[in-house]
């Protein structure tokens, strides 16, 4: 009977033998895979079939992982959006900002052309707050006579007439607008050249041109501006145009509907003008011919004691006095009462 070792203890190859076995292998296919690529195709179908072991594998710390990643991503979630949504606060305050200044800027730069065009010595304002008044159309103004603003000034902007100034303060000024119902400025129809006066209205929105002969070339659309009579407007600064014209054939005046051309109520910066007319005073009757010397302040008294001796004569107390002690016709009898005579340099008959 043949002995033979079981398989466990089967004696094969030295363990030398199968180590150099082994590195020629691995030499032999390093060279083969690194110079002719031959162990591709074996890598790819390997890679592949190994795939969804390590997929399996790698599930539990996908999961772990992809629930913190959750937890995490909402909380920055949160905080993303309110920093977002401070962020688009900020920056629509800041558009609404570029928005007005803009405006403000394109609005100033037709002032100073404006002011530049005109010609006439001109100080900016800007209106700080409207009166109290509900029934007015006035404005307040941040310069006043420390600033040389003057009563009666005219206020302009880019567009025409706004107003004049009607109180002046040390700091401030009070403005009435164009469209309030005390306010008038003589104007003229640019198309035609007819004069008039423009009033404002109880409304405060629209404007009457008033003393419109019925038979007047007026038509819808005519601009009206300053005729610049009044010594107060210069000429020629647009005021209104004209909205509709209602002609009654019972009235001798048209009923002259216009609208203002300048944004009366939305204007913020404003042109107060200094505008000198360079009008002469105008002459007085004085038919006292001219005298020399001494004499010409006598001339100058001799209308004076003549108004007040005539103003005397009318009262009934001087009257009853005349018939009672009637004395020379030089003026006595103004002044010829019990009491004497030397207020009119006579002596009493």
């Amino acid at each position: 009977m043949e002995y033979s070792p079981p398989p466990l203890f089967k004696q094969g190859p030295s363990a030398f033998a199968r180590l150099v076995f082994f590195v020629v292998l691995s030499l032999a296919l390093l060279v083969s895979d690194a110079r002719f690529k031959t162990l591709e195709i074996v890598r790819g179908v390997l890679g592949a079939g190994l795939y969804p072991l390590q997929r399996a594998a790698l599930v539990p710390r996908d999961l772990f992982v992809g629930a913190a990643d959750l937890a995490v991503t909402g909380a920055a979630l949160r905080t993303d959006n309110q920093q977002l949504h401070a962020k688009n606060l900020q920056l629509s305050l800041q558009a609404n900002q570029a928005a007005a200044l803009a405006a403000e800027n394109a609005h100033l730069r037709a002032l100073l052309q404006l002011s530049q065009r005109l010609g006439a010595q001109s100080t900016p304002v800007e209106i700080q707050y409207d009166t109290s008044d509900p029934f007015t159309q006035k404005v307040v103004i941040g310069s006043g006579s420390q600033q040389g603003i003057r009563n009666g000034a005219p206020v302009v902007s880019e567009d025409g007439v706004v107003g004049q100034v009607t109180r002046v303060f040390p700091m401030q000024s009070e403005v009435t607008l164009l469209t309030d119902k005390d306010q008038a400025v003589p104007v003229e129809v640019l198309r035609t050249g007819l004069r008039s006066v423009i009033y404002g209205t109880a409304q405060g929105d629209l404007l009457d041109l008033r003393f419109v002969p019925i038979s007047a070339d007026v038509v819808a659309g005519d601009e009206l501006v300053t005729s610049g009579l009044d010594g107060v407007y210069p000429p020629g600064l647009p005021v209104a145009k004209v909205l509709r014209v209602d002609k009654q054939a019972d009235t001798a005046f048209a009923h002259v509907v216009c609208v203002p051309l300048a944004a009366v109520r939305g204007a913020r910066q404003m042109l107060v003008l200094h505008y000198d007319p360079h009008v002469p005073p105008r002459p007085v009757d004085d038919d006292t011919p001219p005298a020399a010397g001494g004499n010409a302040k006598k001339a100058a008294a001799k209308p004076a004691a003549a108004t007040a001796a005539s103003a005397a004569a009318r009262s009934p107390i001087a009257r009853w006095l005349t018939r009672l002690f009637p004395g020379p016709a030089s003026g006595g009898a103004a002044a010829s009462g019990p009491t004497g005579s030397a207020a009119a340099g006579g002596s009493h008959p």
